[in-house]
Order: structure tokens, then C-alpha cells, then sequence
């Protein structure tokens, strides 16, 4: 997997999933193959999906894989905990208009949640790139 991305701040809080509770656990064994990456579809063609994120203090995205190349952007800044498949758990710190492009190679994939630890409303735009290298995934 290869990513670019501006600077973001990223905080690595825990490793070999200190601090991960059954529940959680279950969550990602659960929905290994959840392609649904956002929280609300907004256009799909041949090409791409379009997904926004909007996330109130406190409220999460569940665990879901992405699979296919894309690429998220922050509309507004805010905070974030994230846990990923390798066992880490991450707080990320956004600035409106940071962003991250992610390109898979087959059978690369990234499995992780969002929660929005910050004061205010966390909102991201994602776009999906239908032609990838990898088959997407059903969606929720």
C-alpha cells in the first residue's frame, strides 16, 4: 500500500491491540469485508464513489475495509481516534482541506474504524476509484 498525504499530526497511543476491549474485537472480525468506507453515499458512476463522513463529538464509523485506491479530505478540522487491523490505535489531529491518497496492490487492503474525539463536528469527503487493481467489496 502506498500513501501520500500532507503533514497531518498522528499520535501513535497503542500497539498489538493494547486497550481494545471483546466488543471491539468482535466489530472488526465482523465486518472484515464491510466496503461501505463512509457513512453516506453520495454519487457512484463507472469511475468513482463519492462518500461523506460527518461525525458529531463522540460518534464513530465502524470498522471497514478499504480495498480500492482513493483518497479522503477533511472539510473541517477536528480530531480523531482510529484503530487499524495491525493491532494500533492512532489520535490524528485535521486541518480543513488536509487529505491522504491511498493506491493498493492486490489483495492490499486497510481495516480501521473513526471515532471523533474532538469538540466538533468531524466532516470528510472520500472518493473511491472503481478501476483499482482490487474488486470492491459489498457495501455494508
Amino acid at each position: 500500500m502506498s500513501t501520500n498525504s500532507n503533514e497531518l499530526t498522528s499520535e501513535l497511543i497503542g500497539t498489538d491491540y493494547e486497550g481494545w476491549n471483546d466488543e471491539l474485537r468482535q466489530e472488526f472480525k465482523t465486518n472484515v469485508f464491510n466496503g461501505q468506507v463512509g457513512a453516506r453515499l453520495l454519487s457512484e458512476n463507472q469511475r468513482v464513489r463519492l462518500w461523506e463522513i460527518r461525525l458529531r463529538p463522540g460518534e464513530r464509523l465502524p470498522a471497514h475495509r478499504h480495498v480500492l485506491d482513493y483518497f479522503w479530505v477533511a472539510i473541517e478540522p477536528g480530531r480523531s481516534l482510529q484503530h487499524a487491523s495491525d493491532g494500533t490505535t492512532r489520535i490524528v489531529a485535521y486541518a480543513a482541506g488536509d487529505n491522504k491518497h491511498f493506491t493498493f496492490s492486490a489483495g492490499e487492503y486497510l481495516l480501521h474504524d473513526l471515532e471523533n474525539i474532538g469538540d466538533t463536528e468531524l466532516v470528510f469527503s472520500t472518493v473511491e476509484f472503481l478501476d483499482s487493481v482490487n474488486t470492491s467489496l459489498p457495501l455494508g
